[in-house]
């Protein structure tokens, strides 16, 4: 801990946050110590646009998860992470989360790698409107549909677990403007990032002193080659997350704990000592 304190007082950090980050804020992740196994294959975007089944079936379910992603709230993880950015220690930060929990603790310019679940845009004429606008209408259209349904399990992505024999009569709602499709404004399985945000992302590792990867497995490579691109260009790479991740052999330091306790005594660290100029 002592030394990651002096790597983050230093200033120059990159943050690359997972889903780990966000448990404390009640959404769970896959492969940490509250992960869920998930009892469904992820929606592929082959298959959202050219099922209306498929379709159907994941906007009942994300409907009724929105309501845990859309009442989290910032823990003490996110905001030590903004307070750190206030600080001048943050150069950057990188988001592979999809809950909107950086910037509602306080953070700015984040990176969102996959999107954000609060945004929902229409694949035809590519407006983009916000979900709060979308859960009224889809409350519209099924009236009564989310108060009779009981979940168990949400997950990380925002969906829920369902049987198909509950979607039943649920109604999809369309594009206001143009009557196009209408997808969470995410990156699903099947897409690539845009190549502005993976840009983005690597001009500022390029720059760090310290790239800090925060709750993240680093299980797929949209998070890991920055790791892999940190360790190749002589980074320090700095790994805090509960269990094991597939960064380890590229890190110089790892710290297993929980982000809520760490995070907070690196800002009490780092507020007692001077920028170095």
């Amino acid at each position: 801990m002592g030394e990651l304190a002096e790597w983050v007082s230093d200033g120059g950090v990159v943050v690359l946050s997972g889903a780990g980050l966000s448990t404390e804020s009640g959404i769970p992740d896959y492969r940490g110590p509250s992960g869920v196994a998930r009892g469904a294959t992820p929606m592929t975007y082959q298959v959202f646009t050219r099922d209306p089944i498929a379709r159907r079936r994941y906007w009942a379910r994300s409907h009724l998860g929105w309501r845990t992603i859309g009442d989290a709230r910032a823990n003490d993880g996110h905001r030590a992470v903004a307070r750190l950015q206030e600080l001048g220690r943050l150069d950057g930060i990188i988001t592979q989360n999809v809950d909107g929990l950086h910037q509602a603790g306080g953070a700015h310019g984040v990176v969102e790698l996959h999107g954000n679940l609060a945004r929902v845009i229409c694949l035809a004429c590519g407006e983009v409107t916000g979900r709060a606008e979308l859960e009224d209408r889809l409350n519209a259209a099924n009236p009564g549909f989310a108060d009779t349904k009981t979940v168990a399990t949400v997950n990380p992505d925002g969906d829920v677990e369902l049987d198909d024999a509950e979607l039943d009569g649920f109604t999809v709602v369309d594009c206001t403007g143009c009557g196009g499709m209408l997808k969470p404004d995410v990156v699903y399985f099947g897409e690539t990032v845009p190549a502005a945000r993976v840009s983005r992302s690597f001009d500022l590792v390029a720059g760090a002193r310290t790239l800090l990867v925060l709750g993240s497995s680093l299980t797929v490579m949209s998070g890991r080659r920055f790791v892999l691109r940190a360790a190749k260009d002589g980074i320090r790479v700095a790994i805090v997350n509960q269990g094991v991740t597939r960064g380890e052999p590229y890190a110089q330091l790892t710290v297993d704990a929980a982000l809520g306790q760490v995070l907070p005594a690196l800002v009490r660290h780092v507020e007692g000592v001077p920028i170095r100029g």
